[in-house]
């Protein structure tokens, strides 16, 4: 999620070069035969090692590293399905209501310290997962509102060392719990952590204080593939295989991460062979035959949406939220996005148009086909008129109603020259309606710092580059991001509609009343504009947009891709001389 996301994705991974750090020990410096170099999104870089994650540090490389190091309850398969085989849960049960979920753990993986994973394991981190998701807590846990987190949750219960009980307050639709609810449970090892088994409150401080100490001795404890080896800040971050890992072992040597400063500086290093898993952004596509000779290139489209996002906070600069609030503005907003014209110009042509959360590519069985026709195409005369016929008027080129201006800060992440000129395409577009924005560009780290709803008086409209990823809501139903209050809904957005739509995709029901359900929180996703919808671009394990691309003698990344969680599966990855 969010450029997890995540990032956001998220926010989000992203292969980044070596060469241009500029430090003396960059990973560049020591890459063995045996050591695989993948790169991150320009500027950013993981800060958040524990697996509860919270809301500032809810971005792909830290779900990425997160990864390697501790194994999730339940691992989803490339068709969005539970593989049992590789999750620490072996088998789920639950009753026709839905009310209740038994979980029995596999013994398959333990602890590198050769201690099992329990089911006190799991209490615990279910534990912190309620501490942080609660009012007044030290930090907020990132996925509030995901899954029923924290209040459709009644109690969550070990039976025995490796049997679960979880019930529910209400009824709920199973498919939606397990992808969206037990999905955020990925296990601590409490003998390590529970530092303060009487207070949650200094537990949380804790973890606060190490979140971004991966040599703390608390890390060594893991059940991965991976374990943290060692880091320069701004340079690298090197995991070698667990060797006490229950499932497929890695065979490389070791796995590093490293930071780059740009996408030209990502490109020398490929070039120069100091990366071996990157990306090649549209801006540089014309040099790609400088890399044919010793890289492959691929594309693929991850599970998730890309989009705009609008601060309706009454406290956003200039009284502009309460402007965003009118549904027609955030319509004439959209109306000066040019999708096709930003896919062909700025993107070779690669991508989707999109007029909601759920991509049409890849294709899933959530996808409404009704949303193929956008509601609002780019048409900025349309888009001029709309506002006029709501009172607004031109006044020295800006549109003016009762003194309030539209205009406003646009802030998006710098490192892709792409990405600024999509930022000034869309300036340039928007102006034809009258609607004046200044752009300024800031880190991956700052912007995702600055764009929530604590910061709501220094900002008004935010970009981050590469989309959202459905990752701990596998299950699209929008809770996290748009439902009142929800713990990625940075912008603010309030609709009592929405929120109905969204609780109503987690209730039970028949396959067919399910779809329907869906159906209807995408259409509505579409027609109120929660976020301003962006095309959808072609991404994967690299996590920034444009060609994936990776050293001839690395094998396997192509092959274990899952479009689903956008995960590394390093393990897998073989090199050749």
């Amino acid at each position: 999620m969010k450029p997890w996301v995540i990032g956001a994705s998220a926010m989000g991974l992203v292969a980044i070069g070596l060469s241009g750090c500029g430090a003396a020990t960059s990973a560049s410096a020591h890459k063995s035969a045996a050591t695989v170099v993948v790169a991150m999104t320009p500027q950013s870089s993981p800060n958040w090692f524990f697996p509860v994650i919270s809301s500032t540090s809810y971005t792909e490389i830290n779900a990425q590293v997160q990864y390697l190091m501790y194994k999730p309850l339940i691992n989803l398969n490339k068709t969005n399905e539970v593989d049992y085989a590789t999750s620490l849960a072996q088998r789920i049960r639950y009753n026709p209501e839905g009310t209740q979920y038994t979980i029995t753990l596999g013994t398959r993986y333990k602890w590198s310290n050769g201690q099992p994973v329990t089911a006190q394991d799991v209490v615990f981190t279910w534990d912190l997962i309620k501490a942080a998701a609660a009012n007044g807590a030290p930090w907020v846990y990132g996925a509030s509102g995901s899954g029923g987190v924290p209040s459709d949750w009644k109690t969550v219960k070990a039976v025995g060392t490796h049997t679960v009980v979880i019930t529910l307050n209400k009824p709920a639709n199973p498919q939606w719990f397990i992808h969206n609810g037990l999905s955020q449970i990925t296990p601590v090892p409490k003998s390590v952590w529970d530092k303060y088994p009487g207070s949650m409150t200094q537990e949380l401080k804790y973890i606060l204080k190490v979140s971004n100490s991966p040599t703390n001795p608390a890390y060594d404890v893991v059940d991965g593939p991976f374990k943290f080896q060692s880091w320069q800040p701004n340079d690298y971050w090197a995991f070698v295989p667990n060797p006490s890992y229950g499932g497929h072992k890695a065979t490389i040597g070791k796995l590093e991460f490293a930071y780059e400063s740009s996408a030209s500086s990502e490109f020398t290093g490929l070039k120069t062979g100091t990366v071996d898993v990157g990306y090649l952004p549209p801006s540089l596509w014309n040099t790609k035959k400088e890399l044919a000779s010793i890289d492959d290139f691929s594309t693929s489209y991850l599970f998730g949406m890309n989009y705009l996002l609008l601060n309706m906070n009454p406290k956003a600069p200039g009284g502009i939220g309460r402007v965003f609030q009118h549904r027609y503005v955030r319509q004439a907003l959209e109306m000066g996005i040019d999708q096709k014209g930003i896919i062909d110009s700025l993107y070779h042509g690669l991508g989707v148009a999109t007029d909601g959360p759920v991509p049409a590519v890849p294709h899933t069985a959530f996808y409404d086909p009704a949303l193929n026709t956008p509601l609002y195409p780019y048409n900025p005369v349309a888009g001029e008129k709309l506002l006029e016929e709501h009172g607004w008027s031109l006044v020295n080129g800006v549109m003016t109603k009762n003194g309030q201006k539209l205009a406003f800060p646009f802030i998006y992440v710098s490192g892709s020259q792409t990405v600024a000129n999509m930022a000034q395409l869309l300036k340039t577009d928007w102006a034809k309606e009258g609607i004046q924005v200044s752009l300024q560009s800031l880190p991956l780290d700052e912007l995702l710092g600055e764009a929530v709803p604590a910061s709501a008086g220094r900002w008004a409209m935010a970009y981050w580059g590469a989309g959202w990823t459905y990752q701990l809501d596998y299950y699209p139903t929008g809770g996290n991001l748009f439902a009142s209050g929800a713990g990625e809904n940075s912008g603010s957005y309030d609709s009592r509609t929405m929120n109905a739509l969204i609780q109503a995709t987690y209730e039970p029901g028949t396959p067919t009343q399910i779809q329907s359900r869906m159906d209807a929180y995408e259409q509505w996703a579409a027609k109120d504009l929660p976020v301003l919808w962006m095309p959808w671009f072609p991404q994967g394990y690299a996590r920034e947009v444009g060609l994936n691309v990776h050293a001839k003698n690395v094998h396997g990344t192509v092959s274990t891709f899952n479009p689903v969680t956008d995960f590394l599966y390093a393990q897998y990855w073989t090199v050749s001389q």
